[in-house]
């Protein structure tokens, strides 16, 4: 069957028999086909469609982009079992299909399109394997070579679960940001009571005694509530997310999700073949194969986004713990002035209780921070490696980055076999990928601005300690060696943690002020799909036009 194939070529002169028989040969070894390998050798494709066509007396059919399955059929096929088969269905009615095959004198594959297909008559078209695969790809959503996830349908699917994941974790800030306001009750509640008590154990019992009683009761109500707000918070605060991301590649790999369901795991499919070309080569993409590198850009970008969400959920978590090491300080600073005012006595046990209290608070408030320190560190670092990387608009819009003049009245290369609206239809999609490149922007601000209130809260929680030492040293005095220690230790540690906190926050404004989300005029491009990206008009909005 290889001499009956191929005769034209020899009668033809085009390849002699010895190339066409190392051909074969090489073909055996390495698995490539033997059209593929003689393409490479410099046969043009036509000579090989008049090849197929002589040999099977078939017609023959070339790949486009408006061959498309019927719906109903692709639905009971395995289309990656047809890549290997290498045949497509066209059409099914009855007991008679229409079906391309590159082998349509094979009795097995014969066998395997009526089994498939539950019909008796097949009228073959015949065509070139890579055509086959194409036409099965375009069908999938694909682009050349491009594994299964890439289709834009898999790819909605990873935004799905991508997006429900970023749900989430707003709902885990939120429960924690109701934490820290359980938290502020918490220490208003404790406060009142410990007035309260100071009042009580100072002048004694009498009238005023009715005035302490209101404050201590008015106290438990409020630090009972607090608790209340705090323990849900305290629950989410135990969960671990993972927020280490996949490295996008400009589209050559895609974002896939395996075991989808409550907790799908993400992962990188290895690079395409030909993608980084097929990529840069952007000007001649058809406009269904810039869709789909688009869907993926989408979906890069929603990945992005969703690791900063976990970033400021983990940051959200430490400045939760911040807040319970400022509860856990007060405390503890109300316990040691209570016990140094009054000495011991019958009220020694509750200034003591509140001493160990405030320390396993404030322990506790120290391991909720640590993780947080990391996600901060991360989340700036993702920021700036973000705004480094190469965008989808390098590819899409080249005269942009490329130095020399920019021909703005150029337009897309638009073919006759396109049809009415295909354009229109690309624009709507870029237009969606650059709505969500301003999503992520925006995201990118929230985190920096998100270790930017962290690192406040840092301050926060060193004023409060420094406060505590400074306040005890300053009315007690220094009043032996040991209390000095400590005194001296909690100026120090709160000094440590106000440089901490500066040293987060002042960074975090200085790449805020960046961005032009943070000022009082939004500024929107006006997109012109015909036209380079720096050619676009543009629209501003600011407060006094509302």
């Amino acid at each position: 069957m290889l001499e009956k194939r191929f005769q034209r070529l020899l009668r033809r002169g085009i390849i002699t028999p010895e190339a066409l028989r190392v051909a074969a040969e090489e073909s055996s070894s390495d698995g490539r086909r033997l059209e593929e390998l003689l393409r490479d050798r410099g046969v043009p494709r036509h000579e090989l469609l008049f090849c197929i066509s002589e040999t099977y007396n078939l017609p023959v059919v070339e790949y486009r982009e408006d061959l498309l399955i019927s719906r109903s059929l692709l639905r009971r096929l395995d289309l990656e079992q047809l890549k290997r088969s290498l045949w497509v269905p066209l059409s099914a009615a009855g007991d008679k299909a229409e079906v391309i095959a590159y082998r349509p004198d094979d009795e097995r594959v014969a066998v395997e399109i009526r089994t498939a297909l539950g019909v008796r008559e097949i009228d073959f078209l015949a065509a070139l394997p890579e055509d086959i695969i194409r036409i099965i790809e375009n069908n999938q959503d694909l682009n050349p070579d491009f594994p299964q996830q890439a289709g834009r349908t898999p790819l909605a699917l990873v935004r799905t679960f991508l997006a429900e994941r970023r749900s989430l974790f707003a709902s885990s800030r939120t429960s924690l940001a109701r934490g820290r306001t359980g938290l502020s009750f918490m220490r208003t509640g404790i406060s009142f009571i410990t007035i309260g008590i100071v009042l009580f154990r100072v002048f004694g019992p009498g009238y005023p005694v009715i005035a302490d009683l209101f404050l201590g009761a008015a106290g438990a109500v409020m630090a009972m509530d607090g608790l209340i707000w705090y323990l849900p918070a305290r629950r989410t605060g135990r969960t671990r997310f993972n927020c280490i991301p996949t490295e996008a590649t400009c589209g050559t790999t895609v974002l896939a999700a395996d075991d989808p369901g409550d907790s799908p795991v993400f992962r990188r499919t290895p690079p395409a073949a030909g993608a980084a070309e097929l990529r840069t080569g952007w000007n001649d993409l058809s406009p269904v194969m810039r869709r789909r590198f688009l869907a993926g850009d989408r979906t890069d970008l929603a990945e992005e986004r969703t690791v900063l969400a976990c970033y400021r959920s983990i940051m959200a978590r430490s400045r939760t713990g911040l807040a319970f090491t400022r509860t856990g300080v007060a405390f503890m600073g109300l316990g040691i002035a209570l016990l140094r005012q009054f000495g011991t006595g019958p009220w020694t046990i509750f200034d003591f209780l509140l001493v160990i209290t405030g320390i396993s608070m404030t322990l506790e408030g120290v391991y909720w921070y640590l993780p947080g320190r990391i996600a901060g560190k991360e989340g700036l670092s993702s920021v700036k490696r973000a705004g480094q990387a190469r965008s989808i608009w390098d590819f899409a819009f080249p005269p942009a980055i490329e130095p020399g003049p920019v021909r703005c009245a150029s337009g897309p290369p638009v073919r006759p076999s396109h049809a009415p609206g295909i354009w229109g239809t690309t624009g709507l999609a870029l237009e969606r990928t650059l709505l969500a490149e301003r999503r992520n922007v925006m995201a990118r601000v929230r985190t920096v601005m998100a270790r930017s209130r962290t690192g406040l809260a840092f301050i926060r929680t060193g004023m409060s300690v420094a406060a505590v030492g400074f306040g005890l040293l300053v009315y007690f005095g220094a009043a032996g060696a040991a209390w000095l220690v400590i005194n001296l230790f909690l100026i120090l540690a709160g000094i440590l943690c106000i440089a901490d906190g500066l040293y987060w926050h002042l960074p975090a404004e200085r790449l805020r002020r960046q961005f032009p989300y943070c000022f009082g005029d939004m500024e929107i491009s006006v997109p012109d799909y015909g036209r380079p990206g720096r050619c676009w008009g543009k629209a501003v909005f600011s407060h006094g036009d509302v």
